[in-house]
């Protein structure tokens, strides 16, 4: 039997077949022509099915026979060729009866038509002008026969109903629907046997061919086949034919085609303007996008929508927000309402601009018509956090939960990022798992970013198990997680960690990543362990990896920190033979070991040999210049060094600031410093815990202390971070001086701030003060110590002890005795 049954899949809607990539050509069936010349069925005999079921339609009625046991019984064992037969039977008889028994055989049987079934039903649609179920048919034909079926479907239609009513209608259908479902090759093969015939096909036809074309160089070919056959063309056609050009990066053309179109009568279209407008604003020009708009309303056309946001975008893009802002009162007064589109633009452009406050105005505006959507909020957030201000990133949050609006992978992904930054790793975990409770699937980026987050804080157990999870939902983790790890490992000191962990990596995915032995060898340099960091750059190259600029920078800091300065300046050589070029890291690298060493001869010429190479210096460089010459104590060089530094369009950093200051400093010119000091303020520098205490250690010793008293009090008012350091340079410059009060003052002005006491404060100020004589005052630390709950240790007892003993103070002496055998602590003495 040449039945054909297949499941209800027929009864879907259409889909778009395979792409022209894949288009393959098939050989043409056997032409079916000859049934048309064989007898009407009726001449058959009593056991043909075909007969009984003619004879049958005609003596009881089409629905009332199809619908009787009979038919019931022999439809499933017919084929195609009898089907054909019925079929071809009734278009002669009754074509609506064919096309209603083409449609039961197919919907209720699930029976598979012939070629010649379908073109004879197509061919009376055709000749009924029932257009959309003529489509249908031949779509579900094409979707069964597939890319490269144009051929073996053109001969039978070619063999077979050349001379039928609407053959025409039916060729140009089946180039449409070739077309539509983007078997652009098939339809072209359609269009050309088409001519052979001198067959037109219509416009549409032609237009839906065109917008599959619109990106190549057959475009115009196409447009000149629409030309020559003499088509009326259509404002689509000329739509399509700009926008093609623009796609091809043709502006100067499809302006030229938009003048032609001109003088044909059709003139320009909104959809041919807005293409072109949207392109000039794409490119910056938002001056000309205007003047087309402007095109607009010279030839009547009311920009729509789509035509305004187009141009606010390309104006928000550009930074023009206040005419962005003009265009959006434009359009109400041409009768057309900002949509939601309009205002998320306009939200954006604000974001763009960091003008928040003019972004949330957006919002209120909109709230009076609109209701902002996801993507309003997302720019909102964005924006936010973008500023830094992730606290009303997070309020926009709690507003769009309140909503009933679900946050996306972006909006949290950003709000991730954002605590990250600031430090808040484990908000940016809660929020994390809401996510998930959400139904959102993070990607690697949001853990990514978590990863990094925590390999930031340290927490790098943590980031392991996070990274641990990623890998069991099977999302590949990226060389940035896992970069993340290593480095985070390297940085706390956990170099064996580390290599396990490296080695793990190297083992499975990351072979020949760079970056991954990049970290490590850096990794080993720093702690100075150059055997493990060498023994890796051989590996990278028996294994063929090419090395980067940073694997040298690295092993050059090694032999730096190593003080083999001669193998650095060799590594530096290298560089070249590798094809890479050196960069101001590297040369500034061997600079400072240079200038620690001392030699700078040999820190000048390499100053030299980088500017001979055209590489740039960086502040970085200039600093370890500046600390160079501050070390040959050529001062006013430096300062000039500096005002060169900003003529150059560099600007010194506080590092740059707190090794000249430092240097003044010793130099005892205290009044440089702090004009330094005030020169940092001026560039908008703020200065570093690191600024404060050179300064404070600078009048202490070598100003006066009185003023650094002011200083500190000063500093401490205004809750100026300072670190630890600041308080006990002044304590001991105190201690020193005999003023115990003004020391015990500073000695609390520092717990007040929460800085942790250690044992070692203790003895530091109860040494100096038995130094000077000052027992009582030192007894008095003794027993603040104490308080604390901090247990003294043998050197302070010792302390003690011989300075009672030298001022007769037996009582005490006593005391002290007493304590340290209670505790355990036996004097030597």
């Amino acid at each position: 039997m040449l039945h054909k049954w297949k499941p209800f899949s027929f009864l879907e809607k259409p889909h778009i077949c395979c792409r022209l990539s894949s288009l393959t050509f098939f050989k043409p069936s056997v032409s079916v022509a000859r049934l048309l010349e064989e007898e009407p069925p009726l001449s058959r005999s009593h056991n043909d099915p075909v007969f009984e079921i003619l004879s049958g339609l005609k003596k009881l009625g089409f629905r009332r026979f199809l619908s009787g046991d009979y038919f019931r019984s022999v439809v499933f064992s017919l084929d195609q060729l009898q089907v054909n037969k019925i079929i071809n039977f009734l278009r002669i008889e009754s074509p609506d009866f064919a096309v209603v028994f083409f449609d039961l055989m197919r919907n209720e049987y699930r029976f598979q038509h012939s070629r010649f079934s379908r073109f004879v039903v197509a061919h009376v649609l055709a000749e009924q002008r029932r257009l959309e179920e003529l489509r249908f048919v031949l779509e579900q034909m094409l979707k069964e026969e597939g890319s490269g079926s144009a051929p073996s479907l053109c001969e039978p239609l070619l063999n077979g109903f050349r001379d039928w009513d609407k053959n025409s209608l039916v060729w140009d259908m089946l180039a449409f629907v070739y077309s539509r479902f983007e078997m652009v090759h098939d339809a072209l093969f359609v269009l050309a046997k088409m001519k052979d015939l001198k067959l037109h096909a219509s416009i549409l036809t032609y237009n839906s061919l065109l917008y599959n074309l619109r990106h190549t160089g057959t475009l115009w070919d196409v447009y000149n086949e629409i030309k020559v056959s003499g088509i009326t063309q259509s404002k689509q056609t000329n739509s399509i034919v700009i926008d093609g050009l623009c796609r091809q990066s043709k502006l100067q053309d499809a302006v030229s085609f938009l003048r032609e179109t001109e003088a044909t009568g059709l003139g320009p279209s909104i959809v041919s303007l807005n293409t072109i407008i949207s392109r000039y604003c794409k490119l910056g020009f938002t001056g000309v996008a205007k003047s087309f708009f402007c095109m607009m309303l010279k030839y009547g056309l009311l920009p729509d929508s789509y035509s305004y946001n187009i141009l606010i975008h390309g104006l928000c893009i550009a930074g023009s927000i206040e005419e962005a802002l003009e265009f959006t009162s434009d359009m109400k007064k041409h009768g057309v309402e900002p949509d939601i589109v309009t205002y998320n633009i306009l939200t954006k452009g604000f974001r763009l601009l960091g003008q928040m406050d003019g972004a949330w105005k957006v919002i209120q505006r909109m709230l009076d018509r609109l209701n902002p959507d996801v993507v309003t909020f997302t720019i909102l957030i964005c924006g936010h956090c973008q500023n830094g201000n992730v606290k009303e990133g997070l309020k926009l949050r709690e507003e769009m939960l309140s909503r009933g609006l679900q946050l996306s992978v972006l909006s949290y992904s950003v709000l991730l990022s954002s605590l990250c930054k600031v430090g808040q790793v484990h908000e940016a975990l809660v929020l994390f798992y809401e996510m998930e409770e959400q139904g959102l699937e993070p990607d690697h980026v949001t853990y990514s970013i978590l990863i990094h987050g925590l390999c930031k804080q340290g927490e790098v157990q943590s980031a392991l198990l996070l990274y641990e999870e990623m890998c069991s939902k099977s999302i590949p983790p990226s060389s940035l997680s896992s970069g993340a790890i290593l480095l985070s490992l390297c940085e706390n000191g956990m170099i064996s960690e580390a290599r396990v962990y490296f080695d793990s990596l190297i083992m499975n995915d990351w072979a020949h990543d760079i970056v991954l032995y990049n970290i490590m060898i850096d990794g080993y340099a720093r702690q100075g362990n150059l055997e493990e960091a060498l023994e890796l750059y051989t590996i990278i190259t028996e294994k063929g990896i090419t090395p980067t600029t940073v694997t040298f920078n690295s092993l050059i800091y090694g032999f730096c920190k190593n003080r083999n300065l001669a193998e650095a300046r060799r590594l530096l050589e290298t560089i070249g033979l590798h094809g890479l070029k050196a960069t101001a890291v590297t040369y500034t690298t061997l600079m400072n070991a240079y200038c620690e060493d001392g030699n700078m001869r040999c820190m000048l010429e390499l100053l030299q040999e980088m500017h001979a190479k055209g590489i740039r210096p960086t502040h970085v460089t200039y600093t370890v210049i500046i600390k160079g010459l501050c070390k040959q104590q050529k001062l006013q060089d430096a300062i000039r060094l500096l005002e060169d530094m900003r003529y150059m369009g560099l600007s010194p950093d506080q590092v740059t600031y707190n090794t000249i200051i430092q240097c003044f400093c010793k130099a005892r010119n205290i009044k440089m410093a702090f004009k330094l000091l005030n020169e940092m303020w001026m560039n908008s520098l703020e200065p570093t815990p690191a600024t404060y205490n050179i300064l404070i250690n600078g009048l202490c010793v070598h100003g006066n202390l009185k003023d650094a008293n002011k200083l500190l009090i000063s500093l401490h008012k205004q809750n100026i971070k300072l670190t630890r350091v600041a308080y006990t340079q002044i304590i001991k410059a105190h201690c020193v001086k005999g003023n115990a009060y003004s020391a015990f003052m500073f000695f609390c002005l520092m717990m007040e701030k929460g800085f942790e006491i250690s044992i070692k404060d203790y003895s530091a100020v109860i040494n100096r003060l038995c130094k000077r004589c000052l027992i009582t005052e030192a007894q008095h630390f003794f027993c603040i110590m104490l308080s604390h709950g901090i247990s003294p240790d043998q050197e302070i007892c010792d302390v003690l002890f011989n300075a009672c003993q030298q001022c007769g103070d037996l009582s005490f002496v006593y005391e002290m005795l007493a304590w340290t055998i209670k505790s355990g602590l036996l004097t030597q003495k």
